[in-house]
């Protein structure tokens, strides 16, 4: 978890400042969907990241064709 504040405070919080509470909001959103998940390792697709999933797949269906 200390990771997860630590990138967060370094990618977001830090690099601006933010004139409403709204405006940081959207920006942790939209930093955890966009970035976080998919650079972090899953469980449950075998402790690859979202993104390297999806190329092992898109290979296998490619050499399946």
């Amino acid at each position: 978890m200390e990771s997860f504040f630590s990138l967060l405070q370094k990618d977001v919080l830090h690099r601006r400042s933010w004139a409403t509470r709204d405006e940081l909001r959207f920006a942790i959103v939209s930093w955890i969907e966009r970035t976080y998940h998919r650079r972090r390792r899953q469980a449950r697709l075998g402790g690859l990241t979202p993104v390297e999933y999806g190329a092992v797949m898109n290979k296998q269906v490619a050499l399946a064709a």
